[in-house]
Order: C-alpha cells, then sequence, then structure tokens
C-alpha cells in the first residue's frame, strides 16, 4: 500500500490510460479534449478523498491526533482534547494569572482604595489589579492584586506574573493616602502559562500507559501530578492506614521546587477527589498526608584543576555536577523507574569530572564530596531518604 497519496498529475493520467484502454484508442492530446478535462477533474476529487481519509487515520492515534478545533458535520471538536477526556486527563490546563499580597503602607488613614486600583513591577513590566476593595485603616494594610496584562497587552500572563516575596512594586497612579511603592507579601495563587500541546500530548500518551490501578503507588503519583505546576510526586506507606505523599514543583517560584502551602492542598484534593468533585480515587479506608519535598545539599571541592581554556572547563564541569545532583531522587519500590537514582556516589562524580577535563587534555588531582551540612565528608556514597532530593551548594576549585 502507498505510504504518501499519488499525485493529482499521476491520477489524471491513470485515468486517460484507463479510457484509452477501454475504448481501444488514444485520447486526443489537445488540452480541451473532453476525456483529459473529465480526467484532472476527477483527479481532484481522489486527492481531496486521499487527504480527508488519511488526516481521519491520524485521529485514530494520540501520538498524531490534531490538536485544534475543526468542524466534523457542524460539530466543533478537538481531537487530541478527545482523547484526553476519555482517559481522564481532561482539557489542556488554560493557564492562570498570578495573585499578589501586596503591603500598603498608609500615609492618612482615611478612606479606601477602590477594587480596580492598578499597580505595576519594574522587574516583569506587568500591570496587576486590586481585586477587592481594601480599607485604610491601618498603617499598612493588604490587598490581593492579580496579574492583569503586561507591556504587549497580553492578558494571559501566566508565569511571568509571579513575583518573589520582597519584590518592590508600585502603583500606576499616585494616590494621596498611600505610598508609591509597596511590598510583595506572599504569593496567593501561582501564576502557570498555559499547558502546551507536546506536554498534553505527553500526559495524555502516560495516562493511557499508566491507568490508574485503585489505589496502587503510581495512581498518587498520576493524581498527584494532575495539578498544575507539580512535576513529581513520591508517595511512601506511612503508618498503618497513612499514605504519606511528597510533592516536587517546578522551579517558577522556588529554586528548588519546594510547593507552596495552596499547591500542597491543591495536590491533596486531586489525590481525593475526581474532575466533578466526587472521591472516587484513593480508597476510603486510606488516610492522606501531603509534604513538600526537601533538598539534600552537597558540596564538591576539585583540586589543582588545569587546561587551556580553565574557565570554561570550570563552567562545563559546573553545570554537569548540577544537573547530576538534581537528578538524585528517593525511589520508591513500583513506583519510579530503575536504575536507582537515590545514592550520591562520589565515584560519579568523580566520573563527570574526568570525563570533561579529559576530553580538553586538561588535568585535576583530587575531587572531594561533602555533605554541605557539617561539611561531612562522602568516601563512597550518601544515601537519599524520604521525600529528599539532592542539590549542589557548591562547585569549588581550589
Amino acid at each position: 500500500m502507498a505510504t504518501t497519496p499519488p499525485t493529482t498529475k499521476q491520477i489524471s493520467d491513470t485515468i486517460v490510460n484507463q479510457v484509452s484502454a477501454a475504448i481501444s484508442q488514444t485520447v486526443p492530446l489537445l488540452p480541451l479534449a473532453f476525456t483529459r478535462v473529465l480526467a484532472k477533474a476527477l483527479a481532484g476529487i481522489y486527492i481531496l478523498l486521499y487527504k480527508y481519509i488519511g488526516w481521519m487515520s491520524l485521529q485514530q492515534f494520540v501520538r498524531t491526533a490534531y490538536f485544534g478545533d475543526t468542524e466534523i458535520l457542524g460539530r466543533t471538536v478537538n481531537p487530541l482534547v478527545e482523547w484526553g477526556r476519555l482517559i481522564g486527563v481532561g482539557d489542556p490546563d488554560p493557564g492562570r494569572s498570578a495573585e499578589l499580597i501586596v503591603d500598603i503602607t498608609v500615609i492618612n488613614q482615611v478612606g479606601n482604595l477602590p477594587a480596580g486600583t492598578l499597580m505595576t513591577s519594574n522587574v516583569n513590566q506587568i500591570t496587576y489589579i486590586l481585586r477587592s476593595e481594601v480599607t485604610l485603616n491601618a498603617a499598612t494594610v493588604q490587598g490581593t492584586f492579580r496579574a492583569s496584562s503586561d507591556v504587549d497587552g497580553n492578558t494571559n500572563t501566566g508565569a511571568d506574573g509571579n513575583l518573589n516575596v520582597g519584590d518592590a512594586i508600585s502603583f500606576v497612579d499616585p494616590l494621596n493616602n498611600v505610598q508609591r511603592d509597596g511590598v510583595v507579601n506572599s504569593v496567593s495563587v501561582v501564576g502557570l502559562d498555559p499547558e502546551t500541546e507536546e506536554a498534553y500530548r505527553q500526559a495524555v500518551i502516560d495516562r493511557f500507559q499508566a491507568r490508574p490501578q485503585g489505589g496502587a503507588g503510581i495512581d498518587y503519583v498520576i493524581w498527584g501530578t494532575e495539578v498544575s505546576g507539580i512535576i513529581n510526586i513520591y508517595p511512601y506507606k506511612g503508618t498503618p492506614g497513612y499514605v504519606q505523599v511528597y510533592a516536587e514543583a517546578d522551579t517558577s517560584l522556588d529554586p528548588d521546587g519546594i510547593p507552596t502551602a495552596g499547591q500542597l492542598t491543591e495536590v491533596e484534593n486531586s489525590i481525593i477527589y475526581d474532575a466533578n468533585g466526587l472521591q472516587t480515587r484513593k480508597p476510603v479506608n486510606v488516610f492522606l498526608q501531603t509534604f513538600a519535598i526537601t533538598r539534600k545539599g552537597y558540596t564538591v571541592d576539585i583540586t589543582n584543576l588545569a587546561a587551556d581554556d580553565v574557565l570554561t572547563l570550570q563552567t562545563n564541569i559546573t553545570a554537569a555536577l548540577t544537573e547530576y545532583f538534581l537528578e538524585r531522587e528517593p525511589f520508591i519500590d513500583g513506583v519510579t523507574p530503575t536504575p536507582r537514582r537515590d545514592f550520591v556516589k562520589l565515584s560519579g562524580v568523580v566520573s563527570i569530572v574526568d570525563s570533561y577535563t579529559s576530553a580538553v587534555g586538561g588535568s585535576f588531582d583530587d575531587v572531594e564530596l561533602f555533605v554541605t551540612a557539617g561539611l561531612v565528608p562522602v568516601p563512597v556514597q550518601d544515601q537519599l531518604t524520604v521525600g529528599q532530593k539532592a542539590k549542589a551548594d557548591a562547585v569549588n576549585y581550589v
């Protein structure tokens, strides 16, 4: 069977040849000969059928299904989203705007700060809008501001709208009763970008490959990672009747991937309730505890590193070691894949340093690995514990 459709000319020539064979004579070559005109018209219909059937065939597979609205017999559908709904992934995450709790210094404790008041940040050039009226009845008051638009007028600011605690944010129009500059006190809602086609397609494929099994360990991973901004879930058997779930967030707010209290609440709800708000997920006789992961820091000392371009070599080694530590994670039998990555090994660190150094004809004398807390030497390996991941605190060249 042909893997690609024939061209319009090939089909047209085939029709002409078949007609010639049927009437036992050659069809005239004149461009306006009836048979040739008819053949071209019919070839166009055949091509449309080829393309339509080919497109419909691709919709039968998640990896090739079209991600976009298309109208079929008067109904608008998104084939890939329909697959997602069928398997239980739901619709792609539309993203959300960040919401910040801002400390506002009051100069004159009179009146109110009306809803809709605008503030902006020099950090990201995004405008924030006050969600509800704030009474100016104290030296410092707090207001909830939602990211509304950026300098280009885009209304879905997503992760770009996130600010750190302590960042300055200023009123667009100076007000008499308050200071122009405020300070971010906390983040009540983490801003997230809309889910990309690639991420959504992979989520649907992953759900087909690992379907919920009524409360198995992998189910907690599936349910927990449905929460926007949560990238890893590590479930453990706690005391009898309890399941302890450790969640890791993306780095949009915290470089160590530590989720906020709000995200942990969302994880718990996602594990208990389905998209319809029904308790169809975790077993009813299981009590759930949710925690944030922790990061165990390590320090690496590399002695007498030498090369023609030692600065570039140091940069490459530091980046590789940083990635190595970030890849270390807890091992949970039946949940996390092999090979195990819950050990931080001195041999692995030395191998990275040696491979990069050898590649440029460089040299080094020694590599030492320490647990940063207390600078405890790691002579062979160090194992991560429950809910613990690793990070490189420092790579020192001595």
